[in-house]
């Protein structure tokens, strides 16, 4: 039945199937084979998805979709840039923390690297940085979205292996940051090479108008990180706060959402809403099929037989992830993979919220790397440039994710020290 798996699988793979129908025709074809009645495959698609904290998952996209669409990014790059604008390549600093600061809303990477994309990248071609560069950044930074929380890969990873999604969430907000200030570290660099221009200084007087504009935007992080991490509410209570609010303020706050918008904004999130949920659901069949037959087991096995140090399983990992990553969308990669990896990991010694969250920070730098990099896509659709270009300028941003990757993986108190200290950790 492996072997019948595997040439399913793979077979469909390169044909050029989506990953998640692979999945489910893969799962179908061995049910078949054990004999087993196909009503078991409506039953580990309804089960896969019949969750609680998965509901927070549509709930984030539509509150990412209201705040783009109720001018709140504007009013968060305006900030960003005047806190960050006087440095030299002001403009690129103010991409990150404009980045950075709507990770805190959304959830996704794909919600930044469009929204803060569509706006940034035209303003800094004007200013004069070259477009590659500008869309690299864009794609790079966006990978951010799903580490600073909330997090729709962190709710997927904690359903699908059972780890506390609030204490994923936690273990996030540090290395989000020192994602940020490696770019920013490199963008440093380049912009003195390049002599990109900057603002004529730092105003505290423009901040503070900037800051005035946006408080309303800049709360909605605070309530969403704040109730979660304070206890106040889950994190599928705060998505649905974060769609509240994000409605509130865009409507009748900015004014910038009117009621005919809103059968748009809801179908678009429909569509990413069922995207998601379908490669969940057929995920699961799959992952029926995979215990049914011991493969974790097997794996274990295979694992635990090659290495017993848990620094070199890691290493092993990482660089399965960051494979894996270039070819795989990010949620199916996690539901396929996490179920197999962790509990090897706990046998190890390997803290779960660590080791998830290790694995969610992998996954999430291969959305900037080719070929199925999807942040590249979206900054070369805003640009028109190719993927291969954008894809060579990306490279050098890549480089400082892979080493706070590298520092976040063998010193783990950096993921783990905050959920510790908020009592998600005994």
């Amino acid at each position: 039945m492996t072997l019948l798996m595997a040439a399913s699988f793979l077979v469909c793979f390169f044909m050029g199937i989506p990953l998640a129908l692979v999945m489910g025709i893969t799962g179908i074809v061995v049910l078949i084979a054990m004999g087993v009645p196909l009503e078991l495959v409506a039953q580990r698609m309804f089960t896969g998805i019949d969750s609680f904290p998965l509901m927070a998952v549509p709930f984030f996209i539509l509150a990412g979709d209201l705040m783009n669409r109720g001018g709140t990014t504007i009013r968060i790059i305006g900030f960003a840039n005047s806190l960050v604008g006087h440095i030299r390549g002001g403009l690129a600093h103010a991409c990150v923390v404009a980045n950075m600061i709507f990770a805190g809303i959304s959830g996704s990477s794909v919600a930044d690297a469009s929204a803060i994309g569509s706006i940034m990248i035209p303003s800094m071609e004007k200013s004069g940085y070259d477009l590659d560069f500008s869309a690299a950044l864009n794609s790079v930074a966006a990978t951010i979205g799903p580490i600073i929380p909330p997090s729709i890969i962190m709710v997927i990873y904690g359903v699908s292996v059972n780890v506390s999604v609030g204490g994923l969430f936690a273990a996030g907000f540090v290395p989000g940051i020192l994602m940020g200030l490696a770019l920013m570290i490199v963008v440093s660099r380049i912009s003195k090479k390049k002599n990109y221009p900057m603002s004529e200084g730092f105003s505290g007087k423009r901040v503070a108008v900037e800051f005035k504009s946006s408080i309303w935007a800049l709360l909605a992080p605070i309530i969403i990180l704040g109730g979660i991490l304070g206890g106040v509410f889950t994190p599928t209570e705060a998505a649905a706060v974060a769609v509240i609010y994000s409605f509130f303020v865009g409507k009748f706050i900015f004014r910038e959402i009117a009621w005919k918008d809103l059968p748009g904004i809801l179908f678009q999130s429909g569509i990413t809403t069922g995207a998601i949920l379908l490669i969940i659901s057929l995920a699961n069949v799959f992952a029926w099929v995979i215990a049914a037959n011991q493969i974790p087991v097997k794996l274990s096995s295979l694992f635990l037989s090659a290495t017993s140090n848990p620094y070199i399983f890691l290493a092993i990992v990482n660089v399965l992830l960051l494979i894996v990553g270039m070819f795989m969308e990010t949620g199916a990669a996690i539901i396929l993979l996490a179920p197999i990896l962790a509990p090897i990991a706990v046998k190890l010694g390997i803290h779960p919220l660590h080791f998830g969250f290790m694995m969610v920070l992998n996954l999430a730098i291969g959305m900037a790397t080719p070929p199925v990099g999807v942040c590249l896509f979206v900054s070369c659709g805003i640009t028109g440039l190719s993927l291969e270009k954008v894809s060579a300028a990306a490279m050098r941003f890549v480089i400082a994710l892979l080493a706070i990757l590298l520092i976040v993986t063998y010193v783990a108190p950096i993921s783990l020290f905050l959920p510790k200290m908020l009592g998600f950790i005994r």
